[in-house]
């Protein structure tokens, strides 16, 4: 074999060797980086607009009020940081594509080069050999590019969106279609940018009845805040309600809001409802931020030393204040939902 055939092999091997390294650089790569931002303080973020409005606010607030909206202003900034994160990581993703793209460019181009040489040198096994290899060179990048491209889309699908204060906390909210008593048809999803609050309903509970008695509590606070942005819906989950039950219910009370169908039980079972009553607030964005008992006092029996909170009115107050729910969960009590069995 000739001087020039032996050297051609040489660089083959080299070059062989070598690619390995490039799908390792990748990896590496794909890891998601810690910015220079994450260890800055939470202040440095803002304007001094954004300050001067916050020193006001701060000054004006109960202690509290205070320590929510210190977790929640860490809570948006952390979400910021983390999109600003995933923008670094796409980024430098991209511009590791583009690098992969001009070496494997530049290695296709050599390797076509020395077999060129060897045909010329009549060196034909070479040749057949060196073909061989950039065809799987072509195949090892093309499948290469394909694991980038799709780790690439998981990183724009998962790019985080900044914490509005009081919409981000808790679970979201299963969604659901439901008929009402009366026939109509109702889509969680059509409430989207509204206030919804969810009741859960047994007209025969005996907790019920003293919310639908003389305090009227549910009613009263449906009318209360059914002009800002809130839509009051009962739920009833109770195997053997009839319809027409329901619907003298309804009229008795002159309800301004819908009874729900839920007799299966499906709803009832994907909120987790325990009790009748049994309360969930879900915010603008559909998640629940508020979820236990309408209030801390049992057929009106407020524990000794304590002030009757109704925790739903509170989380309204809140939301339709702009401010975040400062309790966010209660132990509900009332009857147990009757399911089927």
């Amino acid at each position: 074999m000739s001087r020039s055939l032996i050297s051609i092999l040489t660089v083959l091997t080299v070059l062989a060797v070598a690619w390995p390294t490039l799908g390792q650089q990748q990896g590496s790569s794909d890891r998601p980086r810690r910015t220079d931002r994450e260890g800055g303080e939470p202040l440095q973020d803002l304007s001094p607009e954004e300050r001067a409005r916050m020193k006001r606010r701060w000054q004006n607030m109960t202690p509290e009020e205070r320590e929510q909206f210190k977790t929640v202003t860490r809570e948006r900034l952390e979400a910021q940081r983390r999109t600003e994160t995933r923008r670094g990581s796409l980024a430098m993703l991209e511009a590791e594509i583009e690098r992969l793209k001009a070496e494997h460019e530049a290695l296709i181009k050599e390797l076509k080069a020395i077999h060129e040489l060897a045909e010329s040198e009549k060196a034909a096994k070479t040749a057949k050999r060196l073909q061989k290899l950039i065809a799987e060179k072509e195949e090892e990048f093309k499948v290469m590019l394909e694991q980038i491209e799709r780790r690439r889309q998981r990183l724009l699908k998962t790019r985080p969106r900044p914490v509005a204060a009081g919409e981000e906390a808790g679970r979201k909210a299963p969604d659901f279609t439901l008929k009402s008593f009366d026939g109509k048809t109702v889509n969680l999803s059509d409430y989207r940018g509204k206030i919804v609050v969810l009741e859960w309903l047994n007209f025969e509970c005996p907790f019920v009845k003293y919310h639908y008695g003389q305090p009227k509590t549910m009613i009263n606070l449906a009318n209360t805040y059914k002009d800002k942005n809130v839509v009051w819906l009962a739920v009833n989950s109770t195997s053997h309600t009839t319809p027409e039950a329901n619907k003298e219910f309804a009229q008795q009370q002159k309800l301004p809001y819908l009874i729900l169908d839920d007799r299966p039980g499906k709803v009832g079972h994907a909120y987790v409802a325990m009790t009748t009553p049994h309360m969930y607030v879900i915010s603008t964005r559909g998640n629940i931020v508020y979820e236990g008992a309408i209030d801390n006092s049992p057929m009106g029996q407020t524990p000794s030393g304590q002030q009757l909170v109704n925790y739903v009115d509170k989380a309204l107050a809140e939301l339709t204040g702009g401010k975040a729910v400062s309790t966010t969960k209660t132990k509900p009590y009332g009857c147990s939902v009757k399911y089927p069995r």
